[in-house]
C-alpha cells in the first residue's frame, strides 16, 4: 500500500486519469464538441492543463461564455456515449479496495460533470467502493482550489487531516495540500493510452 491506512479515517479518490484511463476519451470528446464552434484544441495544450474543469478549459480556449453550456452538454453526450471503453487503472483499484477493507471510507471527487462521472462509476461497475461522489456542479469552485475535497471530507464526516487523497495532475495535489489534506500522486503507477 502507498500509505499507512492506519494514519486516515478517508480515501477521496479523483475521478478522471487517477481511477480511470478517461483523459483520452475526455480530449477526443472536447475536440469533437468545440468543432462546430471553429475551435480545435491541441493534445499537448490539453495534457498540460489535466485536472482543470471544463469550463475552465474553454474560457482558457477564448470560447465565449454563452456557448459553454452547450459545448459541455455535448462533450458530456459523446464521453456518454462512448462510456464502455473506459478502463479502470487496476493499480488504483487494488488501493482503493484495499482501504476499504481497511475500513476506510471513501469519496470520488472530480472536477468533472456529475452525469459523465456516475456513469463512468456506473460503466465501470466501481460504484461499490464509495460512499460519496462531488463533481463540480458541488461547488463553488475547481481544482486547484481546495471546495471538492474539503466537501467530501464534510460529506464522509471525516476532518480533513484523517483524509488521504489520491490524484493525478498538479492542479489536484495543489488541492489536496490547500485542504490540508495529504496526498499521493499516483502517476508513476498508472499507465495511460495516449
Amino acid at each position: 500500500m502507498l500509505f499507512d491506512v492506519c494514519t486516515y479515517d478517508a480515501m477521496v479518490v479523483d475521478w478522471d486519469g487517477t481511477m480511470v484511463d478517461s483523459q483520452p476519451l475526455n480530449f477526443r470528446s472536447l475536440a469533437a464538441a468545440l468543432l462546430p464552434h471553429g475551435v480545435s484544441v491541441d493534445r499537448s495544450w490539453y495534457q498540460a492543463r489535466l485536472g482543470t474543469s471544463g469550463g475552465d478549459l474553454l474560457t482558457a480556449l477564448g470560447v465565449p461564455r454563452t456557448c459553454h453550456d452547450e459545448i459541455l452538454l455535448r462533450c458530456g453526450e459523446l464521453i456518454t456515449e462512448s462510456i464502455a471503453t473506459l478502463r479502470a487503472f487496476p493499480e488504483v483499484v487494488r488501493w482503493v479496495e484495499a482501504g476499504r477493507s481497511a475500513g476506510l471510507r471513501c469519496a470520488v471527487a472530480s472536477g468533472g460533470g456529475g452525469s459523465v462521472v456516475r456513469a463512468g462509476i456506473a460503466g465501470t461497475g466501481l460504484g461499490q467502493l464509495f460512499d460519496v461522489v462531488v463533481t463540480r456542479e458541488a461547488v463553488p469552485r475547481g481544482k486547484p482550489a481546495p471546495d471538492l475535497f474539503l466537501e467530501a471530507a464534510r460529506l464522509l464526516g471525516v476532518p480533513v487531516r484523517r483524509c488521504v487523497v489520491l490524484e493525478d495532475a498538479d492542479e489536484g495535489l495543489a488541492a489536496a495540500k490547500a485542504a490540508g489534506m495529504d496526498a499521493v500522486d499516483v502517476r508513476p503507477w498508472v499507465n495511460p493510452c495516449w
